[in-house]
């Protein structure tokens, strides 16, 4: 697959190492010069173009590729890259980086974002999946924002403990999709038990997400 960077810092250029080691072509965009740091990810193809221009973007041939990752330190940029790969070239996979929260409502498909990264709120989303106990956590967002994937860790008096995966009704728009069980990750069949300390991994829509606490840990 061929995935493009904008952006060659320090996150675009990590984000490039870990593609490249899966197998992907790369291809990192940065308008500095002074990050064309070539030698640190030597396999990946190299432009120095700004992603927030027509011409550039026409350099890197965007239309062919299946993913951009917009990932500078400016929003600004990440939004009007990602705009441009939707709209302009068809980019069918945008994933753009949130620098400041306060930006966040802005990344969706109006922008052309199919996944937006936010660094805060993942960070705030692992504190809170480490230490809550019986309560739903978000931890991330998927599909233009229409479904997130949400964790509950089953406390010893919740009511679905000892019952069956096929006993519990979960909300419509929910599906459990794993059960991390003491390091392992289960794949959930109708027959398996809830044990107390589950990791329950749900894909869910916000209406769901509100509705899952009261079907395992209500009495």
């Amino acid at each position: 697959m061929k995935i493009a960077i904008a952006g060659a810092g320090n996150v675009g250029r990590s984000i490039a190492r870990e593609l490249l080691e899966n197998g992907h072509h790369v291809l990192l965009i940065d308008r500095d010069p002074k990050a064309l740091k070539m030698e640190s990810v030597p396999t990946a193809e190299w432009l120095m173009a700004d992603v927030c221009e027509i011409s550039s973007l026409d350099n890197a041939k965007l239309d062919t590729c299946q993913v951009l990752i917009a990932a500078t330190g400016d929003d600004k940029v990440n939004l009007v890259a990602s705009l441009l790969a939707k709209t302009e070239y068809g980019v069918p996979r945008v994933v753009a980086r949130v620098n400041h929260p306060k930006n966040e409502w802005m990344f969706d498909d109006s922008w052309g974002v199919d996944v937006a990264v936010s660094t805060p709120r993942i960070i705030s989303a692992i504190v809170e999946e480490a230490v809550s106990v019986g309560d739903v956590v978000r931890l991330f967002t998927l599909q233009k924002g229409e479904a997130s994937l949400v964790e509950i860790t089953l406390p010893d008096s919740a009511t679905c403990i000892g019952k069956s995966v096929e006993e519990i009704k979960v909300p419509e728009d929910a599906t459990l999709a794993a059960i991390v069980r003491d390091g392992h990750v289960i794949s959930p069949h109708a027959h398996d038990l809830f044990a107390p300390g589950d990791e329950l991994i749900f894909i869910a829509t916000a209406q769901a997400e509100d509705l899952l606490k009261n079907c395992f840990i209500a009495n």
